[in-house]
């Protein structure tokens, strides 16, 4: 991964708002000229992510700090492997130890995480997906993290994809535009979308399935759906675009809600094409890593 400006911004916020005014353990304690050697630990098996982010967290903080990672971003280790050697003054290297090591655990949880649900569909085309909640400001991390760990990248922000979701249907029923409420979303977004850019509608039951179908958007988000009314959906996308025999006709089906390590798999196997998971980002348990002196 490389350090980009907004990244490296980031790594020197959270330096900022750790060190504050300056180590005063570590500033009592440590001779500032002081020489030492470190190790970083995996105390539990994961899928790795967030190396050039530990190593920018030290070399930020002073330049000689030299940082040898062992492993690259996506690999696996097991429990105790090292990931990385670290030589330097001692000083540099402790005062940023927490915040190097919070932003590998971190990302390294998401990658695992969603790594989990990737190998469980694997013998399915359901490509894992992340969403959209994910810490304000942090996004293009944990959808990096995500990617490392094997998943997509759904839309990054509201900008990139139409996405007509639930509250913009009710307000199109309150506005009384017209009983069509799916057709007339669909039309719209058609008409003022910009150029490339795909259009997606969430239905939460086959009747709102069928009319969105019938419009032939680019992707339909089945939201909180029972597996029998997936396989339905999956079913009739199917039958419909036989019946139509018409090359352009390429409608993807994305599940949504509720999905888990238990169940992913009886989704994937419906034959969706999509399964988006918020856990992925918003619920990932981080990963323990730790800093050694040798």
């Amino acid at each position: 991964m490389i350090i980009k400006p907004k990244t490296k911004r980031i790594i020197e916020q959270a330096l900022k708002e750790d060190i504050g005014t300056g180590d005063i353990t570590t500033g009592s304690i440590i001779e500032k000229k002081q020489q030492g050697k470190f190790l970083i630990l995996s105390n539990q098996p994961c899928i790795v992510c967030g190396m050039a982010l530990a190593e920018a967290c030290f070399t930020i903080t002073d330049k000689d700090v030299l940082f040898r990672p062992m492993v690259r971003d996506g690999a696996y280790v097991s429990k105790g492997k090292i990931v990385a050697h670290i030589e330097g003054r001692c000083y540099g290297v402790l005062i940023v130890e927490r915040t190097a090591l919070n932003f590998v655990g971190w990302l390294s949880g998401i990658s695992t995480l969603t790594n989990k649900f990737v190998n469980a569909v694997k013998n399915y085309k359901a490509q894992i997906m992340d969403t959209r909640k994910t810490i304000p400001t942090l996004r293009y991390l944990q959808k990096y993290a995500v990617k490392i760990g094997g998943g997509k990248n759904h839309r990054m922000g509201l900008y990139d994809q139409i996405l007509i979701k639930d509250n913009h249907l009710v307000t199109i029923r309150n506005q009384k535009l017209r009983a069509g409420y799916i057709k007339e979303a669909i039309e719209k977004a058609r008409k003022y979308r910009p150029k490339n850019k795909k259009i997606e509608i969430e239905v939460k039951n086959l009747g709102e399935f069928k009319k969105a179908l019938s419009l032939n958007p680019d992707i339909i988000m089945l939201d909180n759906m029972k597996i029998n009314d997936i396989k339905e959906a999956v079913q009739l996308r199917d039958a419909y675009r036989i019946e139509k025999q018409d090359v352009g006709f390429k409608t993807l089906l994305e599940v949504s809600g509720n999905v888990n390590l238990d169940n992913v798999a009886r989704i994937a196997q419906t034959g969706v094409d999509r399964i988006s998971i918020g856990a992925l980002t918003h619920s990932a348990p981080a990963i323990d890593f730790s800093l050694k002196a040798e």
